[in-house]
């Protein structure tokens, strides 16, 4: 029976808590304690699954799994959303070639995805306020900055993405991203990611108190292309 490794972040209470399945790089569960996150991240696994065999990885979402925790980082800063200062173990070891591949091809999935999902909908539509968070346009502003600033982390500048970021309006409320916005900036920052040299991919860089590597800049960039693509699903009433 195949056993996934879960690494967690949370505070000292066990409050707030996020899970990664770094062998499913990109998959991740969330709760608002460390219990509820653990009882959602078979579900989330089984979700992830589902993707990766669209995406035609040899995967059964089907198959008998099991858990066991393998890390739990509970100090650091924005500990429960995603990236904990101090990272994970296996963050920092080196990333292969075919291992950036793959995660490139789920990437490029994610951005189709999102993309698809929002293509038909109006202005009105993409600047609507629910009634908690915040509105598709502004999920997708998050989105593409994010994205750009975890591969930043990485390599530093990225050619063509700075002229396409100021298609991206930033407001102190935050960014807002018109779908049309989004290809030439992902398209640049992917360009980028796929070029990564040997020791873009093997050695770290320092940014502040963060250990930036190239597997932990490609696993931010998926966990959160994933979590924003579930949200604007479930906002519209789909299954990713």
């Amino acid at each position: 029976m195949k056993e996934y490794l879960l690494y967690l972040e949370s505070g000292p209470k066990r409050k707030k808590t996020q899970v990664h399945v770094l062998e499913l790089l990109g998959c991740t569960a969330q709760g608002a304690t460390t219990d509820e996150a653990l009882q959602a991240t078979p579900e989330a696994i089984r979700s992830y699954l589902r993707f990766l065999q669209r995406c035609g990885e040899s995967v059964d979402p089907a198959a008998t799994f099991s858990t066991t925790v393998a890390e739990h980082v509970m100090q650091g800063a924005w500990l429960g959303n995603g990236d904990p200062t101090p990272g994970f173990g296996p963050d920092f070891q080196p990333l292969s070639p075919e291992e950036l591949a793959v995660g490139l091809r789920r990437l490029e999935r994610m951005q189709a995805d999102l993309q698809e999902l929002v293509a038909g909908l109006t202005p009105a539509q993409l600047a609507a306020q629910p009634e908690s968070g915040r509105s598709i346009e502004r999920i997708l502003g998050h989105v593409a900055v994010s994205y750009y600033n975890y591969v930043h982390g990485i390599v530093g500048k990225i050619d063509g993405a700075s002229a396409a970021l100021k298609a991206i309006p930033q407001e102190p409320q935050g960014a807002r991203a018109n779908p049309a916005a989004l290809p030439p900036l992902w398209q640049a920052i992917n360009a980028r990611l796929a070029a990564l040299s040997e020791d873009e991919r093997t050695l770290p860089s320092q940014h502040s108190q963060v250990t930036w590597t190239a597997r932990r800049g490609l696993r931010r960039s998926l966990e959160h292309a994933w979590e924003h693509l579930l949200e604007i699903s479930r906002r519209l009433g789909l299954q990713a």
